[in-house]
């Protein structure tokens, strides 16, 4: 695999990991989904790219479902303290 395509995979990693206030949190549940699967962002590059993709891919989604959970309870939690 060149460095020009994990290049472009990296990119598109940061562009998820990036947008929004909860980058740190949304990069550690990155790395918590990688370490699930027995990998870790360092060991990427030893990868074939389609899986360093796929892997990617599912780690975002990982990363966005937790976050919405997360966001969900805070909202319900504020609306049980705070009525209109």
């Amino acid at each position: 695999m060149s460095d020009t395509n994990i290049d472009d995979t990296n990119i598109d990693i940061d562009r998820c990991i990036t947008e929004g206030p909860e980058t740190a949190l949304e990069k550690h549940l990155v790395a918590e989904f990688l370490r699930e699967k027995g990998y870790r962002m360092e060991d990427l590059h030893k990868l074939p790219e389609d899986q360093v993709k796929a892997l990617m891919t599912e780690a975002c989604k990982f990363a966005s479902l937790k976050l919405a959970g997360i966001e969900a309870k805070n909202l319900f939690r504020k609306e049980i303290h705070l009525p209109d």
